[in-house]
């Protein structure tokens, strides 16, 4: 590091990571990065007449050039690789059958751990949550063709059901969990349906992240407040020593309690006193839980 700061060493490096990622900090701030974005199709053109030039070949069918732009997927070295597979192949026409037997497919831009891959599940996640399921499915499709575990896909599923819908409609946690389920049972063709079938189920449901907001609430409180003791009521007494010392006294079991609600009881920390948490959305089935808890409340 000090040499680098120095100007001793001059360190130049090229990735297709994300640098955010690879490199730690220190190193990030001292260095200048630059992306380098994929070619457009006029910048594609002129390096594949190039590419042609050299390998003696000539294009007649504006088809075929659109084709292997296409496939090159803005990658210059990817286009330069077709061009010279078109001239090892010693092709006796130039025409989009034979130069697409060739090519055979499309190789998808994908890469299962990278910043691509992150990039997708990232547009998935979006499309879901904010109510599209045509573009869900796009981008589950997109992943499924690079070669993406489906099982990636379902957790993801699982973590919006509970992260972006969440009491709104519980079900769909239930949906997204067995069409995991189906999928390890059946395997990919008929599993990958399954989740697909998950996916738009969760993208048009109502959507509620007020369970998400709660916990990550009380996890700092939790944090902040992590040496204040249970309150005695609300402790066990397992033994007689506890129950002389006063551990359980004044707890009231709520059963016995009239509509099964203990009123007046507290639960937590004195020095916290009662908190509230969870605000549930006007949308979905917390319409009626938010009219149920603001009833239990009362009582409180």
């Amino acid at each position: 590091m000090p040499h680098i700061e120095s100007g001793l060493i001059t360190l130049i490096g090229a990735t297709t990571e994300n640098p955010s990622f690879e490199l730690n900090r220190a190193l990030l701030s001292r260095l200048s990065v630059y992306v380098l974005n994929a070619l457009n199709a006029q910048e594609l053109s002129q390096i594949l007449d190039r590419a042609l030039e050299h390998e003696s070949l000539q294009l007649t069918d504006e088809a075929v050039r659109l084709q292997i732009i296409n496939a090159s997927s803005g990658d210059a070295r990817r286009l330069i690789n077709i061009v010279e597979q078109i001239a090892l192949a010693k092709l006796d026409r130039l025409d989009a059958d034979s130069v697409g037997q060739l090519l055979q497919e499309k190789i998808s831009v994908f890469d299962k751990g990278g910043d691509i891959f992150y990039q997708q599940l990232s547009a998935f996640h979006k499309s879901v949550r904010g109510s599209s399921p045509d573009g869900a499915l796009y981008w589950m499709a997109r992943m499924l063709v690079g070669g993406c575990d489906p099982k990636t896909i379902a957790r993801r599923l699982l973590a919006i059901a509970s992260e972006d819908i969440g009491n709104a409609d519980p079900r769909a946690l239930e949906i997204t969990l067995n069409a995991w389920h189906v999928f390890e049972r059946v395997g990919s063709s008929e599993g990958n349906r399954a989740i697909a079938q998950a996916a738009v189920y969760c993208a048009v449901a109502p959507k509620s992240n007020a369970v998400y907001k709660a916990f990550n609430q009380a996890m700092g409180e939790a944090k902040e407040t992590c040496d204040l003791p249970v309150p005695m009521h609300l402790c066990n007494a397992p033994t007689g020593l506890m129950n002389d010392l006063g551990y359980g006294e004044g707890y009231r079991y709520a059963h016995d309690e009239p509509n099964g609600v203990t009123k007046g009881q507290t639960y937590f920390p004195s020095a916290l006193g009662e908190q509230e948490y969870y605000v549930p959305t006007d949308r979905g089935l917390e319409i009626k839980i938010s009219e149920k808890l603001e009833t239990l409340r009362q009582k409180k």
